[in-house]
């Protein structure tokens, strides 16, 4: 098994968790996808074999996605609502897209970032490094 920050980590170039999560991709060598599906992380990352079986992001994305996004669409409610005051139906067909959008990338980027850092500092779930 191919795991994180294994003997040959040095061989592969060192990327920006930042970067790994905005690309959605291997936290190792950059290039593989990170996800089969729409928020379900791959078994193994297509391009150089890293087991992602490592990877656990838990719910912590999730809680300040739904702090920092609820935060940031209240006030885009209430600005739109201060300038136009528009019908409520405007309101009913516009933010619900934007919600579920921004909640979906957001997540995506969040949990990518937060398996690129797993990688690079080496934790794992539970286990004791010394």
């Amino acid at each position: 098994m191919i795991g994180p920050m294994t003997e040959d980590h040095r061989t592969w170039p060192e990327i920006s968790p930042v970067a790994a999560g905005l690309s959605a991709s291997c936290p190792r060598c950059g290039q593989g996808r990170l996800y089969a599906g729409l928020l379900t992380p791959a078994s193994r990352c297509a391009a150089c074999g890293l087991d992602y079986s490592f990877a656990d992001s838990g719910d912590g994305p999730a809680v300040f996605i739904i702090l920092i996004l609820g935060f940031i669409v209240l006030g885009l409610v209430l600005a739109l609502e201060t300038a136009l005051s528009p019908p409520v139906w405007v309101h009913v067909l516009l933010w619900p897209p934007v919600i579920i959008g921004a909640s979906i990338w957001a997540l995506r980027f969040g949990k990518a970032f937060m398996i690129a850092l797993q990688y690079r500092t080496s934790a794992g779930q539970g286990e004791l490094h010394e």
